[in-house]
């Protein structure tokens, strides 16, 4: 028997990834993944580190499904992927969680304000959130490598490996499609987060009606004055025109050689410029 660890043995010498059936992979067939700016914020702290060849076949492995399972949590997502063993490696990405007096700060400050509030409750993370959070000393992104923890068990000692830019990628996927899911590991998951939110609204409301109204007197030296600078609320970031079809199941028909999500994105941005209104008009 060798003395030589199992994976440097020549049945592990490297070679095509074992594939996986019924694999976790992200939509994006070719050229860049990130398609809005929670993706791309959360790519460029990989690539910052990053290798090119490794980020290159890790891409490849979240394209082609190597990804066994996923898991979000507070502070960490922790993955299976499916390399050249017979055994997945683990694969864990961490960030910070934020403290108790941290999300408490946070949670009020966004129930404070009815835009905010009325943007998460529907189901949506405003990019307008980062500039809150600024203001509170937090960021919802890590500001580096540093600030983001790397650990896979495969016996590649260069941080990020393949694996790990494999779950990267298939994390900003996710960040697309819901970007709650940065919320949740910084330690609130969707369901939690908007209850407080709700709860803070309900206690605030209660706290102003016990108050009672305000006096007459009290309202008219302000009546004739214009409103106050930022009174009006930004409008809510518009969804890109293909977006729903990053919200469905891939579908088994082809168009060609491409994904027919990928083919149909032309023809969804085409519609969504039809309805635009001509120059001058």
């Amino acid at each position: 028997m060798s003395d030589r660890p199992f994976w440097a043995q020549e049945e592990y010498a490297g070679g095509r990834p074992i594939r996986v059936e019924g694999g976790i992979r992200i939509h994006s067939a070719k050229g860049a993944v990130a398609r809005t700016w929670w993706s791309a914020r959360f790519i460029a702290v990989l690539e910052q580190v990053g290798i090119g060849g490794r980020l290159s076949r890790g891409k490849n492995y979240a394209r082609s499904g190597q990804i066994v399972s996923l898991d979000v949590d507070a502070g960490a997502a922790v993955a299976l992927v499916q390399g050249t063993r017979p055994a997945p490696y683990r694969v864990r990405i961490g960030l910070r969680v934020w403290d108790k007096p941290e999300w408490a700060r946070v949670e009020q400050t966004l129930a404070a304000d009815a835009w905010f509030a009325a943007a998460l409750l529907a189901g949506t993370v405003p990019p307008e959130i980062e500039g809150v959070l600024d203001e509170l000393g937090l960021s919802l992104f890590p500001a580096g490598p540093a600030d983001v923890s790397q650990d896979c068990s495969c016996p590649d000692a260069t941080v990020p490996c393949k694996h790990l830019a494999a779950v990267f990628y298939l994390l900003a996927e996710r960040c697309d499609t819901d970007p709650f899911t940065l919320l949740a590991l910084r330690g609130r998951d969707r369901t939690t987060l908007l209850e407080r939110l709700r709860e803070e609204r309900d206690r605030a409301a209660g706290a102003a009606s016990a108050a009672g109204p305000p006096a007459l007197a009290d309202l008219l030296d302000d009546f004739w004055s214009s409103p106050a600078a930022g009174a009006v609320p930004p409008r809510p970031p518009e969804a890109a025109p293909d977006a729903v079809l990053d919200q469905v199941p891939e579908p088994s028909l082809r168009a060609g050689r491409d994904r027919l999500t990928d083919a149909l994105r032309p023809v969804y941005r085409a519609l969504a410029g039809a309805d635009q209104p001509p120059p001058g008009g």
